[in-house]
């Protein structure tokens, strides 16, 4: 599949740099960050996530920078910059909103802007599309245009990669949706989905690691459970396992970027439309707690 698109990739961190380096090794590639350190590393072919070798960074074309203006020769446009949580557990959308406030400065008619972080449904459209246009003075959805396609990298797993994931895409209308497809179709091998919308895969993506943390706080409070009867919970769920339709989850620490955090950015929205989450953060304050334990 080809595409005749220009790369840039804003945000080189365990995230950012597997899709760079990814694209780089078919097509000369734009990689900024606004650590120069971060820069020099990779500019010596060292790697300090240990998410790409010396060897896949080597094979790569990227052009690394911390100078803005070298992302104006690109016209695709791909931001992967953390979205954490602040000390009262909601959304810090801080890293993103300056990320597109940079793009909006070089952002020109016909570029395409595709968000990778995770964030709740609609922040695409809601928060980052009014800095885009603040600081570029276009419009959206005439002058430049966004997707928004979630990571799915797990640190550290050496065998699902970001060409070996099923990629979810999305745009904001047909045309885009078909552009971003082809982009990441032209090095993705696992296949591409066409969410229905960008809030449909924003939501996709939150509650992929909201499921997981949800199953794994379960198992948590069933050892809990079964510790104070005496019963070994891995005996337990060894003999419940022998059914087919048992899901194969266990007991453990939860913590990280992602599933530890992300289930806050679905709470955080839902409690702004006014419904209080009643699952999903019992299941994060198991978790959280489980280190007392």
């Amino acid at each position: 599949m080809k595409h005749k698109r220009k790369i840039s990739v804003i945000g080189l961190g365990y995230v950012g740099l597997p899709v760079a380096v990814t694209f780089g090794q078919k097509e000369q590639v734009i990689g900024f960050d606004i650590s120069e350190w971060r820069i020099n590393e990779l500019r010596r072919g060292s790697d300090s996530t240990n998410e790409v070798t010396a060897r896949e960074l080597a094979s790569a074309q990227i052009k690394y920078t911390t100078d803005p203006d070298d992302l104006r020769a690109a016209d695709f446009h791909i931001i992967t910059v953390p979205t954490p949580v602040n000390a009262a557990k909601h959304p810090d959308l801080t890293p993103l909103l300056r990320a597109s406030a940079l793009v909006g400065c070089i952002v020109k008619k016909g570029d395409i802007v595709v968000y990778e972080s995770t964030v709740y449904p609609g922040s695409t459209e809601e928060d980052c599309v009014p800095v885009l246009e603040k600081a570029s003075g276009l419009l959206c959805g005439s002058d430049f245009f966004i997707g928004y396609s979630p990571e799915r990298i797990n640190p550290g797993d050496k065998q699902h990669k970001f060409a070996t994931i099923h990629k979810v895409v999305s745009g904001q209308n047909d045309e885009v949706l078909n552009i971003v497809a082809d982009v990441y179709g032209s090095v993705v091998t696992a296949g591409i989905h066409r969410a229905a919308s960008i809030k449909v895969a924003e939501a996709a993506k939150v509650i992929e690691n909201t499921q997981r943390d949800l199953n794994i706080a379960l198992m948590n409070e069933l050892s809990l459970i079964f510790e104070k009867m005496g019963i070994d919970t891995l005996d337990v769920l060894a003999a419940a396992g022998t059914k087919w339709n048992f899901l194969p989850f266990r007991p453990g620490l939860v913590g990280g970027h992602c599933i530890g955090v992300d289930p806050y950015y679905l709470t955080y929205k839902a409690s702004l439309l006014g419904y209080t989450p009643q699952v999903i953060l019992a299941g994060r304050s198991i978790n959280d707690n489980m280190g007392i334990h």
